[in-house]
């Protein structure tokens, strides 16, 4: 499992870009990015090679973040393979909060981060049916 940032920003102009701006500031790389917005304000899900750091200068920076955790999935870059993933995981009974992408990694396979009820049985299935599920230390 890995460690995304959820950080509620105002759904206003340059917001996002206030967030990225203390990442740049502080050296902190952000492999993936994601927003889910409301008429007042957005969730903005992060991953960054230093989530414990970047939740401390987001917080002093007066934003309100949160570290959860969520499965990173390698999936080859053909046609069908997400279609695969989502099915050993609604096969499983598992219901998907969420999912996002990670395309550039150095010229590995794109990652799928995707947040379930159950990330402990999410990891379990996908491993039993030979998908490679990446840690922190992976992106």
């Amino acid at each position: 499992m890995i460690k995304q940032l959820s950080v509620f920003v105002q759904n206003e102009v340059g917001s996002l870009a206030g967030v990225t701006s203390i990442l740049k500031e502080n050296n902190i790389n952000l492999k993936a990015i994601a927003s889910f917005d409301t008429p007042e304000f957005a969730i903005l899900r992060i991953v960054v090679d230093q989530p414990d750091k970047a939740k401390i200068l987001l917080a002093e920076n007066g934003y309100a973040v949160k570290i959860t955790e969520a499965v990173a999935v390698e999936l080859e870059d053909v046609p069908g393979t997400l279609n695969g993933m989502l099915t050993v995981i609604a096969e499983a009974n598992l219901g998907i909060n969420y999912i996002y992408s990670i395309v550039i990694r150095h010229k590995k396979a794109p990652l799928i981060i995707v947040n379930t009820d159950n990330l402990e049985k999410t990891v379990t299935v996908l491993r039993e049916n030979g998908y490679l599920v990446a840690d922190q230390e992976d992106l």
